[in-house]
């Protein structure tokens, strides 16, 4: 094979509606290895398009939510199952992007795709876990269970490209939402080929859409957009966290407060991204009719 051929340079697209489109702003940006290096271009999202994946977002929330939770765990470990696929090229992503070891970004693909799994596993458990049958006194079945907020904004963590990546966007979906998410700025590759994975497994198009730029820029449009229902905040930098929890709170959203630093990861995430997001519907039916 001759070794003078020219490097093929890709620019990588947003992730919306289920189709690839340039930024309706034709910004892009350089992406750089954790050395500087150049890897690729990625397009920088406009207030437009985080409008058009909000737009997605809640045209796929319909059908993504009315599935039963057996068959939306059924999509999910599909996606799991095509990560595997992708996994050489997860490891060499989040090696450059991270500046990890080879052995160490194969163990976070691993523990990503795991991850996945877990989540997915969950969705036919939550009811059953959250929600439960209510004494009352009075001639009446009284049932509470848990149901999806709706659209969320997901601004992803920005250190853990990956792993980080899937440990706040799987919670979101097992529950039943449908996400926007605003990938890591530095290093947005892996979110990138997460969403070509989405594209090509049986995940309906725009119940996940991913845009890559600048969560601080991106933040407060969809922090104040009305037909966002919650955010996770995760990704933003401190100085601006606050900032927008106040825009959420005009649309009265859910809100997800960011960590005083990027979590650990690797710990058990128990349920506490996937509660946020639940709603606890409670039906009251009569006895004997």
């Amino acid at each position: 094979m001759s070794s003078d051929r020219l490097a093929v340079r890709k620019t990588y697209k947003l992730y919306v509606g289920g189709a690839f489109p340039r930024s309706e702003s034709g910004r892009t940006y350089e992406v750089t290895d954790a050395k500087g290096h150049f890897l690729a271009n990625a397009a920088w999202a406009s207030r437009k398009d985080a409008r058009d994946a909000v737009v997605a977002a809640r045209g796929a929330f319909g059908k993504w939510s009315a599935m039963t939770a057996y068959n939306r765990g059924q999509v999910l470990y599909r996606v799991a199952e095509v990560m595997e696929g992708r996994h050489v090229q997860f490891c060499a992503e989040v090696a450059e992007g991270e500046g990890l070891s080879a052995s160490k970004a194969r163990a976070a693909v691993d523990a990503a795709i795991d991850r996945w799994v877990w989540y997915a596993g969950w969705t036919d458990k939550l009811a059953a876990v959250l929600g439960g049958a209510n004494p009352v006194a009075g001639p009446y079945f009284d049932f509470s269970m848990p149901e999806p907020t709706g659209v969320v904004a997901v601004l992803a963590p920005q250190q853990s490209s990956l792993l980080g990546l899937v440990s706040v966007l799987a919670p979101v979906l097992a529950g039943g939402n449908t996400a926007v998410v605003v990938t890591s700025k530095e290093r947005p590759l892996p979110a990138v080929t997460l969403a070509e994975v989405l594209a090509t497994s049986d995940v309906p198009g725009g119940v996940v859409n991913v845009l890559t730029g600048d969560a601080d820029e991106l933040g407060p449009w969809l922090a104040e957009h009305a037909d966002v229902d919650a955010i996770d905040l995760t990704g933003a930098s401190p100085r601006r966290a606050m900032e927008f929890e106040r825009e959420a709170a005009g649309t009265v959203k859910r809100v997800l407060r960011a960590p005083a630093q990027e979590p650990d990861w690797t710990a058990d995430p128990g349920l506490s991204r996937m509660t946020p997001f639940l709603e606890t519907k409670t039906v009251w039916h009569p006895i004997g009719v």
